[in-house]
């Protein structure tokens, strides 16, 4: 069978292939445990600030942010730091991914992950990563994220950077169809 002409200039296989991951990035499940009367959700277990599961990265700083509906946070950009983010299951925000590492393995890659939605998990993100957050939900979304350095606003010693909302396009926003 044929196709027409418009129909084959749009045409793309749908990619069922695993995800590209990005040097550096990791997405690690968390164990939730629910009874009847609730849940609990254990999100590190820290010997000397160091956290299971997170070899390298000693615990400086437990940050918590709000963001609101549709809401688009973007981007954050840091030299030194890591950030490890974790959204509550019953929030949904999607977070987009770029790394700017100049020589890294994955250099210019983009990924696209959703957290909470059901699922616990925490997300590690390295320095050099672009990264920034919608909230896909309809009430304010949550994100609880540990830092390995101390946030300073002082312009000398301040590691948070920015790059447009829309430096990876802005159709990165917006929800996969098809």
């Amino acid at each position: 069978m044929d196709i027409s002409r418009d129909a084959k200039r749009a045409f793309q296989l749908q990619a069922y292939g695993p995800a590209l991951t990005i040097e550096g990035v990791a997405l690690l499940p968390l164990a939730r445990h629910a009874d009847d009367g609730g849940s609990l959700t254990e999100l590190a277990r820290l010997t000397d600030g160091g956290a299971e599961g997170l070899e390298g990265f000693t615990v400086r700083q437990v940050n918590y942010s709000e963001l609101a509906p549709g809401a688009i946070k973007a981007f954050h950009l840091h030299v030194r730091q890591t950030d490890v983010w974790y959204v509550p299951p019953g929030d949904r925000m999607l977070v987009v991914l770029l790394d700017a590492r100049q020589g890294s393995r994955t250099e210019g890659a983009r990924m696209r992950v959703v957290l909470g939605d059901g699922a616990s998990r925490l997300l590690r993100i390295p320095p050099g990563v672009a990264h920034g957050v919608r909230n896909m939900g309809t009430t304010t979304g949550r994100i609880i994220y540990l830092t390995d350095l101390h946030f300073s606003a002082e312009p000398t010693s301040c590691d948070e950077g920015r790059l447009p909302w829309d430096f990876a396009g802005a159709d990165v926003w917006e929800v996969t169809r098809g």
